[in-house]
Protein backbone atom coordinates (compact mmCIF):
# COMPACT_ATOMS: atom_id res chain seq x y z
CA UNK A 1 0.00 0.00 0.00
CA UNK A 2 1.38 3.63 -0.76
CA UNK A 3 2.53 5.68 1.92
CA UNK A 4 1.39 8.92 2.36
CA UNK A 5 3.58 11.81 2.49
CA UNK A 6 1.74 14.57 4.43
CA UNK A 7 1.62 18.14 4.73
CA UNK A 8 3.45 18.74 7.75
CA UNK A 9 2.68 21.25 10.41
CA UNK A 10 6.32 23.09 10.93
CA UNK A 11 5.31 25.10 13.81
CA UNK A 12 2.81 24.56 16.89
CA UNK A 13 0.23 26.59 15.66
CA UNK A 14 0.46 26.26 11.86
CA UNK A 15 -2.88 24.80 10.34
CA UNK A 16 -1.62 25.65 6.70
CA UNK A 17 1.10 26.67 4.79
CA UNK A 18 2.12 26.92 1.02
CA UNK A 19 4.08 24.53 -1.04
CA UNK A 20 6.63 26.63 -2.52
CA UNK A 21 8.89 24.00 -4.06
CA UNK A 22 9.26 20.38 -4.99
CA UNK A 23 12.66 19.04 -4.94
CA UNK A 24 11.55 15.44 -6.47
CA UNK A 25 9.51 14.40 -9.06
CA UNK A 26 7.40 11.17 -9.73
CA UNK A 27 9.73 8.30 -10.74
CA UNK A 28 12.52 9.80 -8.33
CA UNK A 29 13.88 7.34 -5.51
CA UNK A 30 14.36 8.84 -2.35
CA UNK A 31 15.35 8.12 1.37
CA UNK A 32 15.00 9.23 4.59
CA UNK A 33 16.34 12.79 5.43
CA UNK A 34 16.58 13.67 1.55
CA UNK A 35 14.85 16.92 1.20
CA UNK A 36 11.90 16.34 -1.05
CA UNK A 37 10.16 19.69 -1.00
CA UNK A 38 10.14 23.18 0.24
CA UNK A 39 6.88 24.98 2.21
CA UNK A 40 6.46 28.29 2.86
CA UNK A 41 4.90 29.46 6.44
CA UNK A 42 3.82 32.15 7.82
CA UNK A 43 7.41 33.00 8.98
CA UNK A 44 9.68 31.16 6.66
CA UNK A 45 10.30 29.02 4.10
CA UNK A 46 11.36 25.72 5.20
CA UNK A 47 12.55 22.45 3.90
CA UNK A 48 10.48 19.12 4.42
CA UNK A 49 12.62 15.97 4.72
CA UNK A 50 12.02 12.38 3.79
CA UNK A 51 10.80 9.73 7.09
CA UNK A 52 10.78 6.84 4.51
CA UNK A 53 12.21 5.57 1.61
CA UNK A 54 10.67 4.62 -1.65
CA UNK A 55 9.73 5.82 -5.26
CA UNK A 56 7.49 8.67 -5.33
CA UNK A 57 4.65 7.63 -7.22
CA UNK A 58 2.34 10.58 -7.34
CA UNK A 59 2.65 14.63 -6.42
CA UNK A 60 -1.10 14.89 -5.51
CA UNK A 61 -0.48 18.75 -4.30
CA UNK A 62 1.94 20.82 -7.60
CA UNK A 63 4.62 23.22 -6.45
CA UNK A 64 2.81 26.90 -5.97
CA UNK A 65 -0.52 25.39 -4.25
CA UNK A 66 -1.24 27.82 -1.22
CA UNK A 67 -2.98 27.35 1.99
CA UNK A 68 -3.06 23.50 2.11
CA UNK A 69 -3.80 22.22 5.02
CA UNK A 70 -1.61 20.53 7.80
CA UNK A 71 -2.04 16.67 7.25
CA UNK A 72 -3.14 16.49 3.91
CA UNK A 73 -1.06 14.09 1.59
CA UNK A 74 1.03 15.64 -1.12
CA UNK A 75 2.46 13.13 -2.10
CA UNK A 76 2.35 8.93 -2.46
CA UNK A 77 5.18 7.13 -1.92
CA UNK A 78 5.73 3.18 -3.13
CA UNK A 79 7.73 1.01 -1.56
CA UNK A 80 10.17 -1.38 -2.62
CA UNK A 81 8.32 -3.75 -5.15
CA UNK A 82 5.39 -1.66 -5.53
CA UNK A 83 4.36 -0.45 -8.55
CA UNK A 84 2.09 2.59 -9.89
CA UNK A 85 -1.49 0.33 -10.17
CA UNK A 86 -1.48 0.63 -6.55
CA UNK A 87 -1.95 4.72 -6.96
CA UNK A 88 -4.32 4.10 -9.28
CA UNK A 89 -6.71 2.43 -6.84
CA UNK A 90 -5.73 4.00 -3.69
CA UNK A 91 -8.39 7.03 -1.97
CA UNK A 92 -6.90 10.22 -0.93
CA UNK A 93 -8.92 11.15 2.42
CA UNK A 94 -9.08 14.63 3.80
CA UNK A 95 -7.70 15.48 6.82
CA UNK A 96 -9.74 15.54 10.09
CA UNK A 97 -10.62 18.98 11.43
CA UNK A 98 -8.78 19.83 14.93
CA UNK A 99 -10.14 18.56 18.21
CA UNK A 100 -9.70 22.18 19.78
CA UNK A 101 -8.64 25.55 18.07
CA UNK A 102 -5.91 27.85 18.61
CA UNK A 103 -8.36 30.02 20.11
CA UNK A 104 -8.96 28.07 22.72
CA UNK A 105 -5.33 27.79 23.35
CA UNK A 106 -5.12 30.97 23.89
CA UNK A 107 -6.90 31.78 26.77
CA UNK A 108 -5.43 29.19 29.07
CA UNK A 109 -2.06 29.32 30.50
CA UNK A 110 0.73 26.63 29.61
CA UNK A 111 -0.07 23.82 32.20
CA UNK A 112 3.68 23.52 32.75
CA UNK A 113 4.07 26.90 33.84
CA UNK A 114 6.51 28.36 34.59
CA UNK A 115 8.06 26.77 31.72
CA UNK A 116 7.53 29.08 28.84
CA UNK A 117 4.81 28.05 26.28
CA UNK A 118 5.90 26.15 23.45
CA UNK A 119 3.29 28.50 20.73
CA UNK A 120 5.52 31.41 19.06
CA UNK A 121 4.44 34.91 20.35
CA UNK A 122 4.19 35.44 16.88
CA UNK A 123 1.21 33.12 16.46
CA UNK A 124 -1.28 33.20 19.40
CA UNK A 125 -3.89 32.41 17.09
CA UNK A 126 -4.40 29.42 14.42
CA UNK A 127 -3.05 31.02 10.43
CA UNK A 128 -6.10 32.79 9.39
CA UNK A 129 -8.68 31.76 6.28
CA UNK A 130 -8.14 31.44 2.79
CA UNK A 131 -8.18 35.43 2.48
CA UNK A 132 -9.60 37.30 -1.04
CA UNK A 133 -7.96 37.02 -4.01
CA UNK A 134 -5.71 40.41 -4.45
CA UNK A 135 -8.21 43.24 -5.33
CA UNK A 136 -8.34 43.93 -9.02
CA UNK A 137 -8.80 47.47 -10.39
CA UNK A 138 -12.91 49.24 -8.96
CA UNK A 139 -15.56 48.06 -11.48
CA UNK A 140 -15.99 51.25 -13.21
CA UNK A 141 -11.90 52.26 -13.70
CA UNK A 142 -11.50 52.75 -17.63
CA UNK A 143 -7.94 52.21 -18.99
CA UNK A 144 -6.11 55.37 -20.71
CA UNK A 145 -7.03 55.63 -23.95
CA UNK A 146 -4.13 53.46 -26.40
CA UNK A 147 -2.81 52.43 -23.47
CA UNK A 148 -1.96 48.91 -25.43
CA UNK A 149 -1.84 47.82 -28.31
CA UNK A 150 -0.85 49.42 -31.65
CA UNK A 151 -1.22 53.54 -32.09
CA UNK A 152 -2.64 54.81 -35.07
CA UNK A 153 -0.68 57.96 -35.54
CA UNK A 154 0.69 59.60 -38.83
CA UNK A 155 4.41 59.90 -39.35
CA UNK A 156 4.60 63.88 -39.24
CA UNK A 157 2.85 63.24 -35.42
CA UNK A 158 4.95 60.78 -34.71
CA UNK A 159 7.78 62.87 -35.90
CA UNK A 160 6.18 65.47 -33.36
CA UNK A 161 5.97 63.84 -31.03
CA UNK A 162 9.23 61.70 -30.57
CA UNK A 163 11.21 65.66 -31.23
CA UNK A 164 8.45 66.56 -27.64
CA UNK A 165 8.82 63.88 -26.02
CA UNK A 166 5.59 63.28 -25.73
CA UNK A 167 3.90 59.99 -25.62
CA UNK A 168 1.32 59.19 -28.35
CA UNK A 169 -0.65 56.32 -25.71
CA UNK A 170 -1.46 59.56 -23.83
CA UNK A 171 -2.91 61.25 -26.89
CA UNK A 172 -6.72 60.62 -28.11
CA UNK A 173 -6.54 60.78 -32.15
CA UNK A 174 -8.82 63.37 -34.23
CA UNK A 175 -8.11 62.22 -37.64
CA UNK A 176 -10.17 59.89 -39.83
CA UNK A 177 -10.44 56.23 -37.47
CA UNK A 178 -9.37 58.01 -34.14
CA UNK A 179 -5.41 58.63 -35.92
CA UNK A 180 -3.25 60.91 -34.13
CA UNK A 181 -2.55 63.69 -36.26
CA UNK A 182 0.70 66.95 -36.14
CA UNK A 183 -2.40 68.68 -34.97
CA UNK A 184 -3.01 66.43 -32.30
CA UNK A 185 0.38 66.76 -31.12
CA UNK A 186 0.54 70.38 -30.94
CA UNK A 187 -2.76 70.82 -29.20
CA UNK A 188 -1.21 68.59 -26.58
CA UNK A 189 1.84 70.82 -26.47
CA UNK A 190 -0.73 74.04 -26.46
CA UNK A 191 -2.02 73.31 -23.34
CA UNK A 192 1.56 72.08 -21.43
CA UNK A 193 2.02 69.00 -22.06
CA UNK A 194 5.79 68.82 -23.15
CA UNK A 195 7.84 70.81 -25.32
CA UNK A 196 10.54 70.05 -27.82
CA UNK A 197 13.76 71.42 -26.76
CA UNK A 198 13.74 69.47 -23.13
CA UNK A 199 12.16 67.47 -21.14
CA UNK A 200 12.41 69.60 -17.96
CA UNK A 201 8.82 70.23 -17.32
CA UNK A 202 7.51 67.83 -18.75
CA UNK A 203 4.72 65.51 -17.04
CA UNK A 204 4.59 62.12 -18.48
CA UNK A 205 1.88 59.50 -16.87
CA UNK A 206 2.27 56.01 -16.97
CA UNK A 207 -0.44 54.45 -18.72
CA UNK A 208 -0.46 51.46 -16.13
CA UNK A 209 -2.30 53.34 -13.31
CA UNK A 210 -1.38 50.70 -10.70
CA UNK A 211 0.53 47.00 -10.17
CA UNK A 212 -0.73 44.48 -7.80
CA UNK A 213 1.59 43.08 -5.33
CA UNK A 214 0.18 39.71 -4.11
CA UNK A 215 0.53 39.44 -0.20
CA UNK A 216 2.74 36.90 0.90
CA UNK A 217 1.97 34.11 3.87
CA UNK A 218 3.91 35.90 6.48
CA UNK A 219 2.40 39.38 5.19
CA UNK A 220 -0.96 38.15 5.75
CA UNK A 221 -0.49 36.57 9.12
CA UNK A 222 1.37 39.53 10.28
CA UNK A 223 -1.04 42.03 9.31
CA UNK A 224 -3.59 39.52 10.98
CA UNK A 225 -2.10 39.24 14.24
CA UNK A 226 -0.57 43.23 14.47
CA UNK A 227 -4.61 44.22 13.79
CA UNK A 228 -5.63 41.32 16.68
CA UNK A 229 -2.85 42.74 19.03
CA UNK A 230 -4.01 46.24 18.62
CA UNK A 231 -7.89 45.66 18.57
CA UNK A 232 -7.25 43.11 22.16
CA UNK A 233 -4.81 44.20 23.79
CA UNK A 234 -4.73 47.00 25.91
CA UNK A 235 -1.86 49.23 25.13
CA UNK A 236 -0.46 51.95 26.93
CA UNK A 237 3.27 53.79 26.20
CA UNK A 238 6.03 54.62 28.58
CA UNK A 239 8.68 57.07 27.25
CA UNK A 240 12.82 57.54 28.82
CA UNK A 241 15.73 59.86 27.11
CA UNK A 242 18.63 57.92 27.61
CA UNK A 243 22.39 59.56 27.37
CA UNK A 244 24.18 57.64 25.39
CA UNK A 245 27.35 59.58 24.61
CA UNK A 246 29.68 57.10 26.79
CA UNK A 247 28.09 53.99 25.11
CA UNK A 248 29.24 55.12 21.58
CA UNK A 249 31.96 55.84 22.79
CA UNK A 250 32.61 52.52 24.22
CA UNK A 251 31.24 51.29 21.18
CA UNK A 252 34.34 52.35 19.71
CA UNK A 253 37.06 51.65 22.00
CA UNK A 254 35.56 47.57 22.32
CA UNK A 255 35.45 48.02 18.22
CA UNK A 256 38.93 49.02 17.69
CA UNK A 257 40.04 46.38 20.30
CA UNK A 258 38.38 43.14 18.37
CA UNK A 259 40.35 43.94 15.50
CA UNK A 260 38.08 42.61 12.77
CA UNK A 261 36.70 39.64 15.10
CA UNK A 262 33.31 41.02 15.77
CA UNK A 263 32.07 44.65 15.36
CA UNK A 264 29.26 45.68 17.89
CA UNK A 265 26.40 47.90 17.13
CA UNK A 266 24.26 49.98 19.22
CA UNK A 267 21.07 47.19 18.79
CA UNK A 268 23.53 45.08 20.15
CA UNK A 269 24.45 46.69 23.39
CA UNK A 270 20.22 47.37 23.46
CA UNK A 271 19.64 43.48 23.65
CA UNK A 272 22.17 43.10 26.71
CA UNK A 273 20.88 46.25 28.38
CA UNK A 274 17.18 44.70 27.77
CA UNK A 275 18.33 41.72 29.10
CA UNK A 276 19.97 42.64 32.37
CA UNK A 277 17.04 45.14 33.01
CA UNK A 278 14.70 41.92 32.90
CA UNK A 279 16.60 40.53 34.99
CA UNK A 280 16.13 42.69 37.65
CA UNK A 281 12.40 43.43 37.39
CA UNK A 282 11.28 39.70 35.90
CA UNK A 283 7.90 40.71 36.09
CA UNK A 284 8.00 42.92 32.61
CA UNK A 285 9.14 38.97 30.98
CA UNK A 286 5.42 37.74 31.09
CA UNK A 287 2.24 37.10 29.30
CA UNK A 288 -1.20 37.58 30.25
CA UNK A 289 -3.35 34.17 29.81
CA UNK A 290 -7.05 34.50 30.70
CA UNK A 291 -6.20 32.02 33.82
CA UNK A 292 -3.38 32.94 34.96
CA UNK A 293 -0.01 35.62 34.03
CA UNK A 294 3.00 33.16 32.78
CA UNK A 295 6.28 34.63 33.87
CA UNK A 296 9.55 33.29 32.38
CA UNK A 297 12.20 32.45 34.08
CA UNK A 298 14.38 32.34 31.06
CA UNK A 299 15.27 35.86 29.21
CA UNK A 300 14.71 35.06 25.61
CA UNK A 301 14.63 38.64 23.52
CA UNK A 302 12.78 38.81 20.04
CA UNK A 303 14.12 41.68 18.03
CA UNK A 304 12.37 42.92 15.26
CA UNK A 305 14.24 42.21 11.67
CA UNK A 306 12.67 43.60 8.00
CA UNK A 307 12.84 41.22 4.88
CA UNK A 308 11.74 41.49 1.57
CA UNK A 309 9.24 39.25 2.54
CA UNK A 310 8.04 41.08 5.40
CA UNK A 311 8.61 41.36 9.25
CA UNK A 312 10.17 38.48 11.42
CA UNK A 313 11.39 38.08 14.76
CA UNK A 314 14.28 35.91 15.39
CA UNK A 315 15.14 35.49 19.15
CA UNK A 316 18.36 35.93 21.18
CA UNK A 317 17.82 33.18 23.95
CA UNK A 318 19.08 33.22 27.22
CA UNK A 319 20.47 36.92 26.36
CA UNK A 320 21.46 37.80 29.82
CA UNK A 321 23.85 35.00 30.32
CA UNK A 322 25.64 35.88 26.54
CA UNK A 323 28.75 37.99 25.84
CA UNK A 324 28.13 41.71 23.70
CA UNK A 325 30.35 39.60 21.25
CA UNK A 326 28.73 36.60 21.08
CA UNK A 327 24.77 38.73 21.43
CA UNK A 328 26.60 40.71 18.16
CA UNK A 329 27.84 37.25 15.82
CA UNK A 330 24.58 35.77 16.59
CA UNK A 331 22.44 38.38 15.71
CA UNK A 332 24.09 39.13 12.59
CA UNK A 333 23.40 35.49 11.93
CA UNK A 334 20.19 35.96 12.63
CA UNK A 335 19.57 38.63 10.57
CA UNK A 336 21.41 37.11 7.45
CA UNK A 337 19.76 33.84 7.50
CA UNK A 338 16.21 35.81 7.97
CA UNK A 339 16.63 37.93 5.34
CA UNK A 340 17.48 34.80 3.20
CA UNK A 341 14.25 33.06 4.41
CA UNK A 342 15.97 30.15 6.29
CA UNK A 343 15.58 30.49 9.31
CA UNK A 344 14.04 27.50 11.71
CA UNK A 345 11.36 27.24 13.47
CA UNK A 346 13.08 27.09 16.91
CA UNK A 347 15.07 30.42 15.79
CA UNK A 348 11.85 32.39 15.58
CA UNK A 349 9.24 30.28 18.07
CA UNK A 350 9.50 31.84 21.76
CA UNK A 351 10.40 34.74 23.52
CA UNK A 352 9.18 36.78 26.12
CA UNK A 353 10.27 40.56 25.52
CA UNK A 354 10.89 42.04 21.85
CA UNK A 355 12.84 45.04 20.40
CA UNK A 356 11.66 47.20 17.03
CA UNK A 357 15.02 50.03 16.61
CA UNK A 358 14.23 52.23 13.80
CA UNK A 359 17.24 54.66 15.29
CA UNK A 360 19.47 53.83 11.73
CA UNK A 361 16.86 55.03 9.58
CA UNK A 362 16.73 58.31 11.37
CA UNK A 363 13.08 58.07 13.30
CA UNK A 364 13.82 59.49 16.55
CA UNK A 365 10.46 58.36 18.37
CA UNK A 366 7.83 55.64 17.75
CA UNK A 367 5.26 53.56 19.39
CA UNK A 368 5.67 49.51 18.23
CA UNK A 369 2.74 47.10 18.58
CA UNK A 370 2.79 44.50 21.48
CA UNK A 371 3.92 40.76 19.60
CA UNK A 372 1.05 38.77 21.75
CA UNK A 373 1.31 37.00 23.96
CA UNK A 374 3.95 39.04 25.21
CA UNK A 375 3.72 41.50 27.34
CA UNK A 376 6.38 44.45 26.15
CA UNK A 377 8.05 45.61 23.21
CA UNK A 378 10.69 48.36 23.19
CA UNK A 379 10.64 50.77 20.25
CA UNK A 380 14.58 52.26 19.92
CA UNK A 381 15.13 55.57 18.24
CA UNK A 382 17.83 57.50 16.80
CA UNK A 383 20.45 59.03 19.36
CA UNK A 384 20.44 62.95 18.48
CA UNK A 385 22.88 65.78 20.07
CA UNK A 386 21.01 67.70 22.53
CA UNK A 387 21.81 70.39 25.02
CA UNK A 388 21.61 69.14 28.18
CA UNK A 389 22.45 70.54 31.83
CA UNK A 390 25.00 68.27 33.82
CA UNK A 391 25.91 68.82 37.62
CA UNK A 392 25.02 72.78 36.84
CA UNK A 393 26.85 72.84 33.11
CA UNK A 394 25.87 73.15 29.99
CA UNK A 395 26.89 70.48 27.63
CA UNK A 396 26.17 68.27 24.55
CA UNK A 397 25.41 65.18 24.98
CA UNK A 398 23.38 61.82 22.49
CA UNK A 399 20.14 61.75 23.48
CA UNK A 400 18.18 58.57 22.86
CA UNK A 401 14.44 57.82 23.17
CA UNK A 402 13.44 54.51 23.85
CA UNK A 403 9.66 54.21 24.06
CA UNK A 404 7.92 50.88 26.19
CA UNK A 405 4.37 49.66 24.63
CA UNK A 406 2.91 47.71 27.71
CA UNK A 407 -0.07 44.95 28.06
CA UNK A 408 -1.63 46.55 31.11
CA UNK A 409 -3.24 43.12 32.11
CA UNK A 410 -0.25 41.74 32.87
CA UNK A 411 1.93 44.44 33.25
CA UNK A 412 1.15 48.23 35.51
CA UNK A 413 2.78 51.15 34.77
CA UNK A 414 5.10 50.63 37.95
CA UNK A 415 6.75 47.42 36.83
CA UNK A 416 6.72 49.28 32.84
CA UNK A 417 8.35 52.41 34.75
CA UNK A 418 10.59 50.67 36.80
CA UNK A 419 12.35 48.62 33.74
CA UNK A 420 12.77 51.52 31.91
CA UNK A 421 14.87 53.05 35.18
CA UNK A 422 16.96 49.85 34.97
CA UNK A 423 16.96 49.49 31.16
CA UNK A 424 18.65 53.32 31.35
CA UNK A 425 21.06 52.58 34.32
CA UNK A 426 22.93 49.97 32.04
CA UNK A 427 22.81 51.62 28.87
CA UNK A 428 24.33 54.58 30.36
CA UNK A 429 27.04 53.18 32.42
CA UNK A 430 28.68 50.64 29.37
CA UNK A 431 30.92 49.00 31.99
CA UNK A 432 27.76 47.23 32.98
CA UNK A 433 27.29 45.74 29.87
CA UNK A 434 30.59 44.00 29.62
CA UNK A 435 31.18 42.78 33.20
Amino acid sequence: MPIEILMPALSPTMTEGNLAKWTVKEGDKIKPGQVIAEIETDKATMEVEAVDSGVVGKIVINEGAKQVKVNSIIALLLEDGEDKKAIDSYVIKQPEAPKETANENKSKAPSAAPKAPTAAPQAPKAAPAPVAPVASAPSNYQPPVNNTGFIKASPLAKKVANLANVQLSMLKGTGPKGRIVKADVEDHLKRGGGNSGSSAGVVNRNPVEFVSIENNNIKQITAKRLLESKQTVPHFYLSIDCDVTDLNQARTHVNDLANGAYKVSVNDLVIKATALALKSIPAANSSWYDDAIVQYNNIDISVAVATPNGLITPIIFNADQKTVPQISNEMKELAKLARENKLKPQQFQGGGFSISNLGMFGIKQFNAIINPPQSCILAVGAGEDKVVIKDGNIEIANIMNVTLSVDHRSVDGAVGAQFLQEFKKFIENPITLFV
